[in-house]
């Protein structure tokens, strides 16, 4: 096979990947699920690798990064491999999009802009750069470009950046709060499943709101939540098992009880 000594090559770097890649996706002797797949089909695990690599940042496990962030670029590689078999764009042609991009999103380092700046000077840069690149791709609404793939509560709090910067927006926290006891209002009024799913969306919607206004990040406030819960019902776990019991056998008195135990333990 041409280039075959490429795929054991173990300094052959990204031409290696490639080239493994176009051995997958050949139609007369590669793998046959590789050949079967498409953007739709690969896009999911594209999330799930990108959320692994932050896991294992999250974690401090570098060895373990190392790895998520090979199975990342795998992705990378996918995507540009099926876009070169549809005659859309290329591995390269991708790597020289994003560097032209960098390029002219930081004139203050490439170009004759000084790096003299406030951060918040160059994130009005930033975002203007941004809104022109929109406009040449006739992204011409303001909410125009914000993903429809970003983890939701993200995406609420882009859609409403967007909304404040053309003036769309609440000047005073107690006005969001404001919404937000109306949305719960409506939400506890609703009377059928499809009223209280809309209501809920509509109060987690304002709450990404009121997360904007006082500077939270509501994804990872959530996510730091999640870790809480875990930890004290781990521990709750913990203490029914030093009673030879577990959760299964116990009751929510006993759990309720040991939750506000652990909850105390912990100030």
């Amino acid at each position: 096979m041409e280039n075959d000594d490429l795929v054991h090559a173990k300094d052959g770097g990204i031409e290696r990947l490639l080239h493994i890649m176009r051995r997958l996706r050949d139609p007369l002797t590669g793998c046959p699920w590789d050949i079967k797949q498409t953007f739709a089909s690969i896009a999911p695990y594209t999330i799930e690798e990108a959320y692994e690599v932050a896991d294992a940042i999250e974690r401090g496990d570098m060895a373990e990064l190392k790895g998520e962030l090979g199975d990342l670029l795998l992705q990378t590689v996918y995507h540009t491999a099926i876009g070169e078999e549809d005659g859309l764009f290329t591995f390269h042609s991708v790597a020289d999009a994003i560097s032209d991009k960098m390029v002219a999103r930081h004139p203050h380092v490439f170009g004759d802009q000084s790096r003299n700046k406030s951060l918040e000077q160059q994130t009005v840069d930033w975002e203007a750069i941004k809104a022109a690149e929109r406009a040449v791709s006739n992204q011409t609404r303001a909410l125009d470009g914000v993903a429809l793939g970003l983890p939701a509560l993200t995406r609420a709090v882009k859609l409403q950046k967007r909304a404040a910067r053309v003036g769309f927006d609440w000047p005073k926290i107690e006005q969001v709060l404001d919404k937000v006891r109306e949305e719960i209002l409506e939400l506890t009024e609703a009377k059928n499943p499809k009223h209280q799913y809309e209501e809920f969306g509509d109060l987690m919607f304002v709450m990404a709101n009121l997360a904007r206004h006082m500077n939270i990040d509501p994804e990872q406030s959530l996510h730091d939540a999640g870790k809480k819960f875990t930890r004290r019902f781990n521990e709750v776990e913990r203490k029914l098992n030093k009673r030879n019991t577990t959760p299964s056998y116990s009751n929510l008195l006993e759990m309720d009880a040991l939750w506000d135990e652990v909850k105390k333990e912990e100030k």
